[in-house]
């Protein structure tokens, strides 16, 4: 599903290339639940931009689902993005002049679907993350539980391949952040591969597999103890 080779990706910094992946290699199965660890400044966030095809790396192979990602136009890594890829962050990035399930919707409408479909399609996944009650609310009116399962049920919309998530339940409390996880097991188990950015050994335990990164390279790959 996922496959990187010497992987390696610098930046420009105060006139001094600064190299934040190093030779990385990774490969992830497909329906594989998986969390990248990593202090800050580790390539933890880079490794993921990639994943999504959000930044282009310098040197070495990747592919997703047999496709190499390589060199790609703006508008062709949009198509790649939009076939193959969900994004759920943090910060939440929902619309605020939005209801929840308008921001569902919003893939399906940069994809054409009429409005009536994507309405009724966006129900479903709200359903699916327990807001069917809550489709007309706007996001001010939600707590933060409550937004990401909004994103979550956006993440999902396209039926992606794989869901790619980035410190997912950083802005949550402990009680919310299981239900949290909870929706990404369950979306595991449906077959989606799901790869989650963490700093957080709680949420790791419960994934899979762990990789952890220093200093931009894979440092150890470890199975972790998934209920």
């Amino acid at each position: 599903m996922i496959y990187l080779h010497k992987i390696t990706k610098s930046y420009e910094a105060g006139g001094h290339s600064l190299q934040v992946l190093k030779d990385v290699n990774l490969e992830i199965e497909k329906g594989e639940l998986v969390s990248i660890m990593g202090s800050s400044g580790s390539g933890k966030s880079t490794m993921l931009n990639i994943l999504g095809i959000l930044d282009k790396y310098d040197s070495g192979t990747y592919s997703l689902n047999n496709t190499l990602i390589k060199n790609l136009s703006e508008r062709k890594a949009a198509y790649y993005r939009n076939q193959f890829i969900g994004f759920v962050f943090q910060s939440f990035n929902l619309l605020s002049f939005k209801n929840a399930m308008e921001n569902v919707a919003l893939p399906l409408y940069y994809q054409k679907v009429g409005r009536k479909k994507r309405n009724m399609k966006a129900l479903e996944y709200l359903d699916m993350v327990g807001l069917k009650d809550w489709a007309h609310h706007m996001p001010s009116e939600m707590s933060g539980g409550q937004k990401q399962r909004v994103a979550i049920a956006r993440s999902l919309i396209s039926d992606p391949k794989v869901i790619l998530a980035d410190e997912p339940t950083g802005a949550l409390d402990s009680k919310t952040t299981m239900e949290v996880m909870d929706i990404f097991k369950e979306v595991n188990r449906k077959g989606i591969t799901v790869v989650i950015v963490t700093h957080e050994n709680e949420i790791s335990e419960l994934t899979d597999r762990m990789i952890f990164l220093k200093d931009g390279r894979i440092i150890q790959k470890a199975m972790a103890n998934a209920s």
